[in-house]
């Protein structure tokens, strides 16, 4: 490749592999089963055991559903670092790698949510897995073609999906750091602990 040449599929990569290697992974190590399903607020939106959720519309095929509601509520729901982490894992992650790289049919209705965090970050990293290695399968044509009727906006090149998807995981995951630092700040608060 020389100079004026741009590899498009390396550089989608990047910028999510370097989010993710440099700010982020690092940062999900020790995650407590606590933190997962910790509710700063009352009545927000989690995975919970099946049968005890109070939203309307609960999703999940194991033990465990995710909460839902349709039409969404105004102001949206507050989220659990565990609904978030099922939300990347499912409807960012499962489902796309599902429409575009041929990983096993995934929705909200159908998945098998994590009933703790260790089961949860191995579902987010075997997501990300199969989303990579679909991307990396993807030469400079690929990524313009139109992503079809899988998608809301089926007249948009595949790069402006990858992109999204980016945004997404960037996004949602950020704010599981967020939650991070709420639950430690907050639990040391109430437990009398200074820094």
């Amino acid at each position: 490749m020389d100079a004026h040449e741009l590899d498009w599929n390396r550089t989608l990569r990047e910028q999510w592999e370097f989010h993710w290697n440099h700010q982020i992974r690092a940062r999900l190590d020790g995650l407590t089963d606590d933190e997962y399903f910790w509710s700063p607020v009352p009545d927000a939106w989690s995975v919970r055991p099946r049968g005890s959720s109070t939203m309307p519309m609960p999703f999940g095929a194991g033990d465990f559903t995710i909460d839902y509601a349709f039409p969404q509520p105004v102001p949206a729901a507050f989220t659990t670092i565990a609904w978030r982490l099922g939300h990347v894992i499912v409807g960012v992650l499962a489902a796309r790698n599902a429409s575009h790289f041929g990983a096993p049919a995934a929705s909200y209705e159908t998945w098998e949510y994590a009933p703790n965090a260790a089961t949860a970050l191995d579902q987010l990293e075997a997501q990300l897995d199969v989303w990579l290695a679909g991307v990396r399968g993807l030469g400079e044509a690929e990524l313009r073609v139109p992503i079809g009727a899988k998608e809301p906006f089926p007249e948009l090149p595949m790069v402006d999906l990858v992109l999204h998807i980016h945004r997404e995981l960037i996004h949602h995951l950020s704010e599981v750091c967020l939650l991070r630092d709420l639950y430690l700040h907050t639990k040391a608060a109430t437990n009398g602990a200074t820094r």
